[in-house]
C-alpha cells in the first residue's frame, strides 16, 4: 500500500502489436473448410466441454463472415444482372 493507503496499482502490460492488429478476413473457401472441420469436430463427440463451446463460438464468427460475404456477392450479382439487362432494352422512344 502506498502513503494514501491505496494498493499499488500493476504496471499494464504493453499490448502485443501482433495481437491487437485486425486479422485479414479469411477468404470465403477457408473459412467455409474451417467451419466443416468444427462441425465435424463437435459431431464426434470427442472434444472436452471448452473445446467444444470455443468450436461453437469460432463456428459462429464464420458462420456470420461467410453470410456477409454470399450477401455481398449476391449483391454485386444484382447489380451486374441490372446492367445487362439495361443494355439488353432498347433506348427509350425508339420503337420495339
Amino acid at each position: 500500500m502506498d502513503q494514501t493507503g491505496t494498493p499499488p496499482r500493476k504496471a499494464a502490460k504493453s499490448p502485443d502489436p501482433a495481437a491487437s492488429a485486425p486479422a485479414a478476413p479469411p477468404k470465403f473457401e477457408d473459412a467455409l473448410a474451417e467451419l466443416e472441420r468444427l462441425v465435424q469436430g463437435m459431431e464426434g463427440g470427442q472434444l472436452p466441454l471448452e473445446e467444444s463451446l470455443e468450436a461453437y463460438r469460432r463456428g459462429m464468427e464464420l458462420l456470420k463472415h461467410c453470410q456477409g460475404q454470399l450477401a455481398d456477392a449476391e449483391q454485386r450479382i444484382q447489380v451486374l444482372e441490372a446492367g445487362a439487362l439495361r443494355d439488353l432494352a432498347p433506348p427509350t422512344g425508339t420503337p420495339a
